[in-house]
């Protein structure tokens, strides 16, 4: 529980001195260790920054600024015919359009050629820049022709290169910048480039009416050909049709109608048929009347005078013919004469009526005839009207087109005659705010500024160098290297003490030597499933990195502990065990595999109770070849019988086959690394030497580890770490 606790109390630590991923404390441990270097590479990008700031050539800046309005004032009142495109929520597209006009080739030429840059010497001086000459030209045979262009192109390159547009937030003023050596030419370009932007703005305005102009002129040629030609077909087809065109009056004056005749005559005649009509159904009706009627039934014969005439000579008669009757008989000749008088009369009547009657008739038949002869008429009348109504629909759409083209030609000629009276009739938006003086002091460079400049390149440059020799620094500096870079398990982290100190360190139980070591010891014991390793190596890269120390005193703590412990010098190449003894030239390991002597005769007592030594004595020619033979395997078996535990100093494994001999037929193998001239790539060679050999590793222990040059929390640790209770053993003392 008390183990979790820590953990968890150990992650919180970690947490909270990492910002944002990253170990301040490693940084800042970094930064010391490199301390030196990071003075000399500032110190270095100061003095590189002022030597370059004095051997600049002073360049001078000079200003210009424009005022750019959206819209300009109009001069004659209504003359703006059309809506303004650049709408207020528009404005920042606008400037930033007009921030490109005045960084473009054209006005840049403009500048050029209005100033007579091309062949002025004092330009090119002040940009720094040679003039072009003839031997200049790709093509040698171009002339003066390509050597114009090709300074053309050189003074525009370099007035857009210098030239800087600069456009405020919230703001129609824009800067016009000029950059130089020569003061008088700053200012004197970016004077002209304003006078120039504003002279080419009226241009373009101007410009583009003309433009307007010309191309409604041309748009009124054709709209007035387009009438001619509508018009004079329209008359030939109105005089093919039989149509007579009537000017409108009163208030269509303006319109124009069609006489046709045919439907004039249509409408008479028909009102003449209809009237036909009407008589003749009355002369009808007149006649039905009476034609079965007796003479004198007939109202027009009885009211005719003539018939009236006649009958009252009749009645006359016919009283005397009854008066004669009375006293004559009909025989008698005044009878008689009476009587033919009567008839004579009688004739006469209906002669008379017969002939009225007649006329009734004929008056009849007449209407009849008429009425036909009308309708006969109407008919055909009828006839020609819808054959000129049908001429008519092809006069409708020739009508409508000519009004169509009349319609285009007076609004195209309207338009014309608005812009040639209003053309160049609006002020200039752009004019000039400020105008270019000739710098006083040069814009660049500017001490402090390159100094700063280089200070913070100095700085990046630093730390780009840090970064890069940590990277490659195979130097341990704290556990997690160990781990993070070989790939194995740290058991002992052993200080470094002075050359002169080592053996009393040793020595010492409380010293911060034999601390590391007992704590190694104890790491020892969680090394393998069954406790401590009965049988174990310890080697390293290379010589000198604190082996034989190690495992002098991992032998020692050991025995203290209890366990008969034996600790056999098996570096038969130069070994260092017999110099702790009293006896030099003691025999050991090598007369054991040779056969010469006994195990027990080479078993030496130590200073130590429950330690025992085997020396390497004598040193052989080959120790390769007696590491590597059969009686490796029954010696350390012989041990392992008489002794709890076997511990082997071995020589250095890079390059040495001694090692990996030994290496398999132990329990495991206790690597020992030197902090101070860590090398990763021969440690994992020689690492990849025991995995060859199916050697166990128990794990790593790092020598002359420097507190002081630690990462983070491993310096006040191993300073706290080491000097725990040194003051305790003063005062016992």
């Amino acid at each position: 529980m008390m183990n979790g606790d820590e953990g968890g109390d150990n992650a919180s630590y970690d947490a909270r001195d990492d910002l944002l991923g990253i170990d301040l404390k490693q940084v800042l441990s970094s930064v010391r260790r490199n301390l030196k270097w990071i003075v000399l590479i500032v110190i270095g990008a100061l003095a590189a920054g002022f030597i370059i700031t004095v051997l600049m050539v002073p360049r001078y800046v000079a200003t210009a600024q424009v005022l750019v309005e959206q819209n300009a004032d109009t001069i004659i009142e209504g003359s703006e015919l059309q809506e303004n495109s650049n709408q207020p929520w528009d404005a920042d597209r606008f400037l930033a359009t007009q921030v490109d006009v005045l960084r473009s080739r054209t006005l840049a030429e403009r500048v050029a050629n209005g100033a007579g840059l091309l062949d002025k010497q004092a330009f090119y001086d002040a940009m720094g820049a040679p003039m072009p000459q003839l031997d200049d030209l790709e093509e040698k045979g171009a002339g003066k022709a390509g050597l114009h262009d090709l300074r053309l192109d050189t003074v525009v390159e370099l007035m857009q290169d210098n030239l800087r547009i600069v456009l405020p937030v919230d703001s129609r003023v824009i800067k016009i910048e000029f950059e130089s050596t020569d003061p008088a030419t700053s200012a004197q370009i970016a004077n002209l480039y304003a006078q120039s932007y504003i002279e080419a703005n009226l241009k373009r305005k101007f410009e583009s009416s003309s433009y307007a102009r010309q191309f409604l002129a041309s748009q009124l040629a054709d709209a007035r050909s387009k009438v001619e030609a509508s018009e004079r077909e329209l008359n030939q087809y109105s005089r093919a049709a039989g149509l007579i065109r009537v000017s409108g009056q009163g208030q269509n004056a303006d319109r124009e109608t069609t006489l046709s005749v045919t439907n004039n005559s249509l409408v008479q005649v028909n009102s003449a048929a209809a009237e036909a009509t009407a008589q003749r159904l009355a002369a009808e009706n007149r006649w039905n009347t009476i034609s079965n009627e007796p003479v004198l039934a007939i109202p027009q014969v009885i009211e005719n005078a003539a018939i009236q005439d006649i009958l009252k000579q009749k009645a006359s008669l016919e009283a005397r013919l009854a008066d004669e009757r009375s006293r004559h008989l009909d025989d008698y000749p005044t009878v008689k004469v009476l009587k033919a008088q009567i008839a004579e009369l009688n004739r006469r009547i209906d002669t008379i009526g017969g002939g009225i009657k007649r006329s009734i008739y004929l008056d009849f038949k007449s209407a009849r005839e008429r009425e036909a002869s009308l309708k006969g008429q109407v008919d055909k009348l009828r006839d020609e009207a819808m054959g000129e109504q049908e001429r008519g629909v092809g006069y409708a759409v020739l009508k409508r087109v000519a009004e169509t083209d009349r319609a285009l030609y007076d609004t195209l000629l309207e338009r014309y005659n608005q812009l040639s009276a209003t053309a160049g009739s609006t002020s200039n938006n752009v004019t000039l705010v400020d105008r270019a003086d000739m710098p006083r002091e040069p814009s660049s460079p500017k001490l402090i500024i390159n100094l700063l400049v280089a200070f913070v390149l100095g700085v990046i440059g630093a730390a780009v160098f840090v970064l890069l020799r940590e990277h490659f620094d195979d130097t341990i500096r704290s556990p997690e290297d160990v781990e993070g870079k070989l790939g194995l398990s740290l058991l002992g982290l052993i200080p470094t003490v002075p050359d002169g100190e080592a053996a009393a360190a040793a020595t010492d139980a409380k010293s911060s030597l034999s601390e590391a070591y007992h704590s190694l010891v104890a790491n020892l014991r969680f090394s393998t499933a069954n406790g401590f390793p009965r049988s174990m190596v310890v080697t390293s890269t290379n010589e000198a990195e604190g082996k034989t120390t190690s495992a002098h005193s991992v032998a020692v703590d050991l025995a203290r502990l209890g366990k008969s412990v034996l600790l056999i010098d098996a570096d038969l190449r130069r070994p260092t065990l017999h110099r702790r003894m009293a006896d030099k030239n003691a025999g050991g390991f090598t007369e054991l595999l040779v056969g010469e002597s006994s195990f027990d005769a080479v078993i030496h007592p130590s200073d130590y109770d429950n330690l025992s030594y085997m020396t390497a004595l004598p040193i052989p020619p080959e120790p390769s070849l007696l590491l590597g033979g059969d009686r490796m395997s029954g010696v350390i078996k012989e041990a392992l019988e008489k002794f709890d535990v076997v511990v082997l100093d071995s020589a250095p494994l890079l390059g040495l086959s001694d090692t990996a001999s030994i290496a398999s037929e132990v329990d495991g193998v206790l690597f020992v690394i030197d902090a101070t001239r860590f090398h990763r790539g021969a440690v994992k060679s020689a690492l990849r030497r025991l995995t060859m050999v199916n050697a166990r590793v128990l794990g790593a222990v790092v020598t002359k580890f420097d507190p002081s040059s630690a990462d983070g929390d491993y310096a006040y640790y191993g300073y706290n770490y080491y000097t725990y209770g040194s003051d305790r053993r003063e005062e016992t003392a």
